[in-house]
């Protein structure tokens, strides 16, 4: 059957696991293991039937948001809206690979809607241009944004967040070899396991009577408990009233036994046997709206160490650079001194108001000013992968979420100085966005390489992308 009619076909005469992975209720979904093997023995299966009940909009066809409905379809959601009001460029080409010349002219939503439902025919893949009104986002149960002005991306935070229940909000951007991602979940979202580790366990050998009680286990394996932890206990014979308890806070933990804060006193006697699991219990994070976590960041997500001060200083550059598009309808040119300068003065105005001083690099800044106008595939493809996984940790609850903010940036891999304006000049081909970042002869170097790739896995045909 072709993919055409199978979109056709109504609800009741599809395949049974299609039919399956379009219905809303999660009980009635049905997983196809052999698709999903890695993503079970990852995830879980109650992980993944969540996942598999979800709708999911991604706002913004650019090469991030292509990368990120890639992810996502793979991942096996029950459906996907791909959205966007521009059409396409020459030099989208440059990062979103779904695109070709052919398509220049044409909606940038609809240009690749039928190669990302290709990639997974369980799942329904649509495209849109409608507004995103209160109504139109209701829908989904993930939100992404990918190339919103600020104003916008708070606009529609501000609806995720206040709806009933909450729609998670995802909101990234990659400008050259810097990129800034921002989550929230909504004020009240559960973690159902914060490190998606199999919960450790251990055989019981003995529990004396007492406050606090010694659990003892048998000395084959090494216990991992930490202390703090919670555990609960099975098949324990004798003092069964372990069995049934809540869990119990350890303490004092040690190679092969560990103290129960816990009296044990008027508890039947120990006789043999038991198992001792690690108990999990769900963790519940409050998020701020995009607008609050603005002023009022906390702590940033750190990647890199040696970049401790990097962070709340992009925070700034990166709302500069919107002010800065705000402001005059467009982004800084690459190597035009004047456009950095009117950046670095936003900057330099935004940190004066900081209750915490900012430290201003002024040869980063204008890094980040020059190269703003591109878009890089490998950095769409980093944090489409990045943004792809808080999207699952968005619907399965499972792995502890970013909490709220991360930005990275690779500004050593830009030339140590601004090139000449002339290195900078567009050529009107697919590379301009490269051109804009790493200036003509490098893209002339890269033009002229010959590469041999061995292994066309997952890892290879992204290299080779």
């Amino acid at each position: 059957m072709s993919k055409r009619a199978a979109e056709d076909m109504p609800a009741t005469d599809l395949p049974k696991k299609a039919k399956m992975a379009t219905d809303n209720g999660q009980a009635n979904v049905d997983l196809d293991e052999n698709l999903h093997s890695r993503q079970l023995a990852v995830y879980g299966r109650e992980a993944m039937r969540r996942m598999a009940g979800a709708n999911v909009l991604v706002a913004g066809a650019n090469g991030t948001g292509v990368e990120i409905a890639k992810n996502v379809i793979l991942a096996g959601v029950r459906a996907l809206t791909i959205h966007d009001t521009k059409n396409v460029e020459t030099r989208d080409l440059s990062a979103q690979f779904y695109l070709t010349e052919e398509d220049v002219g044409q909606n940038r939503a609809e240009a690749c809607r039928d190669k990302l439902q290709e990639l997974n025919n369980a799942v329904a893949v649509s495209a849109s241009s409608a507004e995103l009104s209160a109504e139109y986002l209701g829908q989904f149960q993930v939100v992404v944004a990918t190339d919103a002005s600020l104003e916008e991306a708070k606009r529609i935070d501000e609806i995720c967040h206040s709806h009933q229940p909450s729609i998670a909000f995802v909101r990234v951007e990659t400008r050259a070899v810097f990129a800034s991602v921002f989550c929230d979940f909504g004020p009240s979202f559960t973690v159902y396991d914060v490190d998606g580790e199999e919960p450790h366990s251990g055989i019981v050998a003995s529990v004396s009577s007492g406050n606090p009680a010694l659990v003892t286990c048998v000395d084959d394996e090494r216990l991992e408990f930490q202390d703090g932890q919670l555990v609960v206990f099975s098949e324990v014979v004798g003092m069964t009233q372990l069995n049934s308890h809540k869990p119990v806070k350890v303490k004092n933990c040690k190679a092969h036994s560990f103290e129960l804060e816990l009296d044990t006193t008027g508890f039947s006697e120990y006789v043999r046997g038991g198992i001792v699991t690690q108990h999990k219990e769900p963790k519940v994070l409050s998020f701020k709206r995009l607008g609050e976590a603005l002023d009022s960041p906390g702590e940033f997500l750190m990647s890199d160490f040696s970049k401790f001060e990097r962070s709340p200083l992009l925070h700034l550059a990166f709302q500069a650079l919107d002010a800065y598009q705000a402001e005059t309808g467009s982004l800084p040119r690459p190597g035009v001194s004047g456009d950095a300068d009117k950046l670095l003065e936003l900057v330099s105005s935004l940190a004066a108001k900081q209750t915490d001083k900012v430290e201003l690099d002024e040869a980063l800044l204008r890094k980040f000013a020059s190269g703003s106008s591109g878009e890089l595939n490998p950095m769409a493809a980093m944090f489409g992968g990045f943004v792809g996984q808080e999207v699952v940790k968005a619907l399965s609850g499972k792995f502890s979420p970013l909490h709220q903010w991360f930005y990275f940036d690779s500004a050593e891999s830009m030339p140590d100085e601004i090139l000449p304006a002339a290195e900078y000049e567009p050529t009107g081909s697919r590379y301009d966005p490269q051109i804009a970042v790493f200036g003509r002869s490098l893209q002339q170097q890269l033009q002229s390489l010959k590469l041999f790739l061995v292994g066309a896995g997952a890892l290879g045909c992204e290299f080779m992308k």
